[in-house]
């Protein structure tokens, strides 16, 4: 690893340090929250087996039963398609024909 990259990574591990401690206040729009999504919720809302909505979201099994367990939450692309599903959970037909 080069000196420059390492001395970052150590300078933001630092830095996370003293946010852990109350010693710093990160800039506001350097934070970033995610509240919890309820897949199992979702998922009942669109009447699909765990294996159907894996398959119609496009991801495992094994995921889908992740994200109900609470033990994964779901990220990136997958996330917004929850949420989309949360808010209309009729969406579901049209991504089983894709």
């Amino acid at each position: 690893m080069k000196d420059e990259l390492f001395a970052d990574l150590l300078a933001s591990a630092e830095e996370m340090v003293k946010i852990e401690k109350g010693e710093h206040i990160p800039v506001q729009e350097h934070v970033h929250t995610f509240s919890e999504i309820d897949v199992k919720a979702i998922r009942e809302a669109t009447g699909l087996k765990q294996q159907e909505f894996a398959v119609a979201v496009g991801v495992s099994h094994d995921l889908v039963k992740s994200w109900e367990s609470k033990r994964r939450q779901p990220t990136g692309a997958s996330r917004k398609i929850l949420l989309l599903l949360q808010l209309n959970p009729f969406i579901i037909h049209q991504l089983r024909t894709i």
